[in-house]
């Protein structure tokens, strides 16, 4: 990780996606002086039982307060409709993107891996994918995909894998990610839930034995494209 002077973008499905896939790396972005966005597309609510405005108002404060803890400097919500973004036009949900990304131009961006078992996780996926399309005089970006526990260890075999390409040591800002995953009430489960505290640090401990860590976040390089060596 390169220090200082970045801006970083998180763009995520639902409210806790962020911590879950990447909260330890945007502690330490934050940490370097790196200007850290947050974008949830889905409200995060609406799959368990219709629009419950009061719980989507609910999460959303919570989010800010996990934002807080990662030291983010901003988080944006848009509301497309909970486990059914692929009702939802694919450019519409690409145009959310975009707008975002044109008032955070980012250096780096984190997103969902393509083959979760979360509809919402792949639309966000492609979205991304589609607003970033490296296009003659695009700026170079970073964009690297994360893996949600509960999700993406869950898809079924016809689903492109999750295999990570890249480890970031996590160890000074693991429990900075858990604080911040305590936020979210209403999302977190008991152990052996893999949405729990404890579910984390054991995934963060599992990737820190693949590259020599006490804990690591682990991610796949969807692109980097570099101006020099």
């Amino acid at each position: 990780m390169t220090s200082g002077n970045q801006t970083v973008a998180a763009i995520f499905a639902h409210p806790d996606d962020e911590v879950l896939a990447c909260g330890g790396a945007l502690a330490l972005h934050a940490d370097e002086g790196d200007a850290v966005h947050i974008l949830l597309l889905a409200t995060g609510a609406t799959s368990r039982g219709g629009e419950q405005d009061d719980y989507i108002a609910k999460l959303q404060d919570q989010a800010r307060k996990a934002a807080d803890i990662l030291g983010a400097k901003s988080i944006d919500f848009r509301e497309f409709p909970d486990n059914r973004m692929d009702t939802a036009s694919l450019l519409d949900v690409v145009q959310a993107v975009e707008i975002f990304l044109a008032s955070h131009s980012a250096d780096i961006i984190y997103t969902h891996h393509s083959g979760d078992m979360n509809i919402d996780h792949m639309v966000t996926h492609r979205a991304v994918a589609t607003a970033c399309r490296p296009v003659p005089g695009a700026i170079p970006v970073e964009i690297l995909t994360c893996e949600i526990n509960s999700s993406t260890e869950w898809a079924p075999a016809p689903l492109t894998p999750f295999v990570p390409q890249d480890f970031l040591d996590i160890s000074a800002s693991l429990e900075r990610k858990v604080a911040a995953l305590e936020c979210y009430t209403g999302e977190l489960r008991d152990w052996p839930h893999p949405r729990s505290g404890e579910g984390v640090r054991a995934l963060a401990r599992w990737r820190g034995t693949q590259c020599g860590m006490d804990a690591a976040e682990a991610f796949g390089i969807m692109r980097r494209v570099r101006k020099s060596l």
